[in-house]
């Protein structure tokens, strides 16, 4: 299938102020875009692209005074398959891991293992390591945490998330992460699109959507602590230890956010 995505994002900016944007289809993807994805600006404005430390694409430009808006789009060829369930997947002992998978066992701004080990051992300690323990963490974050944007809030963490019990899917992907940390299995945080593709439409408006990867039997495999169902139609913006290192944009200045509009659909051919 064809997935049509794009976004328009205006701030309002009373000078001249530089800002980091991380907008792109990652790298992992950019195989699957049909023709080009373009990320502009209005009033146009040049913009530097490089790769951080994680491999996400991001873009680098100076806002002019009055502000600007971002401009997005792409038509993406994806499988139209749900995420990947392998029930089989094993846990990688701590020792045989990757040297540049050890961070994703540690602590992070949202995700303060140190704070939630004990409650994590508690809770799954007695599961199968692997993916029942993963699906396990999952269906109980699931569970834990009531969904409203009413929950939002860019200070909250994974340990405010599981006291509080109420949160956006930012919140739901963090409590996980760090509950996967905590019981030695490496974890990172994604953000990207995924509409309303093979679900009926969620009465909700559309949005950049955060969900998790666990690293097991040698490979990343995607799940979701907020839905709690394989989807389809995920398309990958960025990856990173927690929502701090996948911000869709940083300015260094002040700015107001006045436009946020995110498409997310299946290109649907007649006849």
């Amino acid at each position: 299938m064809d997935i049509k995505v794009g976004f328009e994002i205006a701030y309002a900016a009373a000078q001249p102020t530089p800002m980091v944007i991380m907008l792109n289809i990652h790298p992992s993807r950019v195989a699957d875009i049909v023709g080009k994805e373009t990320v502009v600006t209005d009033p146009d404005v040049p913009i530097r692209f490089y790769h951080d430390s994680f491999g996400n694409i991001c873009g680098r430009l100076v806002a002019p005074a009055g502000g600007v808006t971002l401009i997005g789009s792409a038509l993406v060829r994806d499988t139209g398959l749900p995420d990947e369930v392998m029930p089989s997947a094993q846990q990688v002992p701590i020792e045989t891991l990757p040297n540049e998978l050890l961070l994703y066992l540690m602590p992070s701004r949202y995700c303060e293992t140190d704070k939630l080990t004990d409650i994590a051992w508690s809770l799954f300690g007695k599961t199968e390591p692997g993916w029942e323990r993963v699906a396990a963490i999952t269906e109980f974050v699931y569970r834990h945490v009531t969904f409203g944007y009413e929950h939002a809030h860019h200070m909250k963490s994974a340990h405010d998330v599981y006291e509080q019990r109420s949160g956006v899917c930012r919140d739901f992907a963090h409590l996980a992460v760090a509950l996967c940390r905590c019981m030695g299995i490496p974890a990172r945080y994604c953000t990207g699109y995924m509409g309303d593709i093979g679900i009926p439409p969620e009465p909700f408006p559309m949005d950049f959507s955060g969900w998790f990867q666990a690293y097991l039997s040698g490979k990343w495999f995607t799940f979701d602590a907020r839905h709690n169902v394989p989807r389809i139609g995920r398309i990958l913006i960025a990856t990173g230890r927690d929502a701090a290192d996948v911000a869709l944009s940083t300015s260094f200045g002040r700015m107001e956010l006045k436009k946020f509009v995110v498409v997310s659909d299946e290109v649907v051919t007649v006849g």
